[in-house]
């Protein structure tokens, strides 16, 4: 990939990455949902770091016109399979979820799916390991995002299934 295509890249994901963070934060303070509320500000938390991580790159990029050799480019990995574990008591599985946290659900989730074959594909043009490195770390966050809010969306439309699945019981009458 040449270093115009990635810095445009780059644009876009910072783009990206800025919009997420504003969807996850407005609807964060919309649900009363105690999941949906942990969850999306979890996520924002992760694209507000994405985004100062990728605009230090470009900046850096931008001005030497190569992959920097400075520039700290560590992310902290996410801790965004634990929020459900971690919220489940304060849900309510017999109130109703809302419409509109479910369509916040399914909207974040094509967010985080797209990121994380974005990300895939910027890693899969590179030739510089670190640079293969970084950009594999951001793909395999905003899967685990992507694999979190699944988990969430199933938990809020069949708690009863979500349980069975994630407590492994057995169901062969023995």
């Amino acid at each position: 990939m040449a270093d115009k295509d990635r810095l445009n890249s780059l644009e876009v994901a910072l783009n990206n990455e800025s919009r997420e963070r504003e969807f996850y934060l407005k609807n964060a303070e919309r649900t009363t949902n105690p999941l949906g509320k942990t969850i999306f500000k979890q996520i924002a938390d992760d694209e507000t770091e994405h985004y100062n991580r990728l605009k230090k790159l470009h900046e850096v990029w931008a001005a030497q016109g190569k992959w920097p050799e400075s520039v700290p480019l560590t992310i902290e990995k996410t801790n965004i399979k634990n929020i459900l574990l971690t919220t489940i008591g304060e849900i309510d599985t017999t109130q109703k979820v809302e419409a509109t946290d479910l369509d916040a659900l399914r909207i974040a989730i094509d967010f985080e799916d797209k990121g994380a074959y974005f990300y895939a594909a910027m890693r899969d043009a590179s030739t510089d390991p670190k640079e293969k490195e970084f950009f594999d770390l951001l793909s395999s966050i905003e899967r685990e995002h992507f694999m979190s809010l699944r988990d969430a969306e199933e938990f809020l439309t069949s708690p009863d299934t979500w349980f069975i699945k994630t407590e492994h019981h057995a169901m062969d009458g023995g």
